[in-house]
């Protein structure tokens, strides 16, 4: 952070008079290797702006003015757009008039913290994106500085509120009649990697350049973390080294334990699970990796993280939770892949799920699925089941309204040796229920054991889960059908992100497809309201000043049931 200019500086700088000849004019575009730089726009009253003494890089260059001293005066100057490479930096000083204050001053005043630009600019946009970006800062600064998103929590029954003012009290949780009830908190955030950021620029042309340095955005993000409170974190688009320096630290000095599975590729960053060791305790952690070198379909470097978790409060000492978070491809194209990641993170699940008896214990799926609700491999995750029989590859995730692949999935979609069968579990665990089961039937018809083997190898386009999942969130205002946005830049403003969970039997419908019973479940207390894209174009679109990420945090509360 800088200080600004003392005040007697600035009186000296409106009697400084400066005289211009044509030998000035002539070496505007020779190299210096110490030049003047001043304070943005510099006000009517003076002859010429008020220079400060830096030390700039030996490429830096005055910008290219041959015009008459008339028009460069009248000029509106950001010398920001040609310091590519400067050695000395004020946080945003520009100022339209003698009574306007420095923005850096309009947030220490208002009690907003203030982050200082790293000195050395980083190739988040060209000179040409900034002066849509100097555009967007007036917009902003007239209309979007003042609002923020508005997000309000909604509760589904009367004793979560009740529960949740008593906790606040600092009461402990307590049981209700002859169930042992365990009240905790679930947030799904794509924090938005920087690397990716950077790499996609053309995604945030609208906004002002100095919010998109992580420097400005990691304390937003962190901030957001600490006012939510959740008991459990799921982040997606966590970059490895901001998660080794900074993320994982803060988060641990917040109560958090922290799991982490970076991408198998080049990129650098992954999946996050946090959880507050308050609440819970670690029983196991599976990183799952969707890269399979010796199966050319699974040539992406997602990732996914499935963590089982045991409460610490009024529960069953052998009371658990599995927490799965993941973010699948993005390629709207790729339909095959994207199906066959759910798939391999499905498998991992329901390997770590079971309990003693048989039962699966209650699940919590979180994660950018970059689909879109209502496509087919949202349907899949609710209901259970799909039947994928001549449906296009581009319609898969239903991000594309005219979807440009139009290639037919392929039956079955991945092949055998991939060891996950069409019910997504790992086909080992499988063969181990079906021979129990095909003892007595070889028994009876020895001479059939020919179609025995082949009966598994008929072609089958239908895919099947055995989770009852329910999703968060409904996607759709009921008063206005407007969808709700969980991400939102200059290309799109949709829902990606989701939090599914096994509910309770008296919580919801039992889902089709759900044909395997639960150890009690999870029944939804209350949700963080979600928005609209008008909503957030109010606040200029994502990130905002307030909010440093893409995508917005989801969060609800949950009761574990245990009957």
């Amino acid at each position: 952070r800088h200080s600004m200019l003392p005040r007697h500086v600035q009186r000296l700088g409106r009697d400084w008079i400066t005289h211009w000849n044509g030998s000035q004019i002539l070496a505007l575009n020779s190299p210096v290797s110490s030049c003047m730089r001043w304070a943005g726009h510099y006000p009517p009253w003076a002859s010429f702006p008020l220079p400060i003494s830096a030390d700039f890089s030996a490429h830096w260059r005055f910008p290219p003015f041959f015009g008459p001293w008339r028009q460069f005066q009248s000029s509106n100057w950001h010398l920001d757009n040609y310091t590519q490479s400067c050695c000395f930096h004020l946080p945003n000083p520009s100022m339209k008039s003698e009574g306007e204050e420095p923005l850096t001053k309009k947030r220490r005043l208002s009690g907003q913290d203030d982050t200082s630009i790293p000195e050395q600019q980083t190739n988040l946009s060209n000179q040409k994106e900034v002066s849509s970006l100097s555009v967007a800062q007036n917009e902003e600064k007239h209309g979007c500085e003042k609002g923020t998103i508005k997000r309000h929590w909604e509760y589904f029954c009367q004793q979560s509120k009740t529960m949740k003012i008593a906790k606040n009290k600092g009461s402990d949780q307590s049981s209700t009649g002859s169930e042992a009830t365990f009240d905790f908190t679930v947030m799904s955030y794509n924090i938005l990697s920087q690397n990716l950021l950077e790499d996609n620029s053309h995604l945030y042309k609208h906004c002002r350049q100095r919010l998109l340095f992580w420097t400005y955005r990691f304390p937003n993000i962190l901030q957001e973390i600490k006012e939510l409170d959740a008991d459990v974190l799921c982040l997606q688009e966590v970059q490895e080294d901001h998660y080794r320096t900074e993320i994982k630290s803060s988060l641990e000095s917040l109560g958090y334990h922290c799991e982490y599975k970076m991408r198998t590729g080049r990129k650098p960053d992954g999946c996050a699970i946090c959880f507050k060791t308050s609440k819970f305790s670690l029983i196991s952690s599976n990183p799952v990796e969707f890269f399979r070198r010796d199966i050319p379909l699974l040539d992406r470097d997602n990732v996914g993280l499935v963590l089982l978790l045991q409460p610490r409060f009024h529960c069953k000492a052998n009371a658990a939770i599995c927490i799965a978070n993941t973010h699948l491809l993005y390629n709207p194209r790729r339909g095959d892949i994207k199906l066959t990641q759910l798939a391999m993170l499905l498998a991992e699940i329901a390997s770590v799920a079971p309990q003693k008896d048989g039962s699966f214990c209650p699940i919590i799926i979180c994660g950018d699925f970059n689909s879109v609700p209502g496509s087919p491999l949202y349907r899949f995750i609710k209901e259970g089941k799909l039947n994928y029989e001549g449906l296009a590859i581009g319609k898969v995730s239903g991000q594309e309204q005219f979807p440009r692949g139009q290639r037919i999935l392929s039956i079955p979609i991945w092949p055998k040796k991939l060891g996950i069968s069409q019910n997504c579990v790992y086909e080992i665990k499988q063969q181990k229920k079906e021979e129990n089961a095909g003892e007595k039937l070889e028994s009876s018809k020895p001479d059939n054991t020919q179609e025995i083997v082949i009966a598994p190898e008929k072609l089958s386009s239908k895919l099947r889960h055995h989770f009852k999942l329910s999703s968060v969130y409904s996607h759709y205002f009921p008063e206005t059908g407007i969808p709700e946005v969980t991400t939102c830049h200059s290309r799109s403003a949709v829902t990606v992100d989701y939090i599914f969970y096994s509910a309770a039997n008296d919580d919801t419908a039992d889902q089709p497809g759900a044909e395997d019973s639960f150890c009690g479940g999870l029944k939804l207390l209350g949700r963080l309201a979600l928005v609209t894209e008008k909503d957030l174009w109010t606040v200029n679109g994502l990130p905002n000043e307030n909010n440093s990420s893409d995508h917005l945090p989801l969060l609800a509360e949950f009761r574990l049931i245990e009957r």
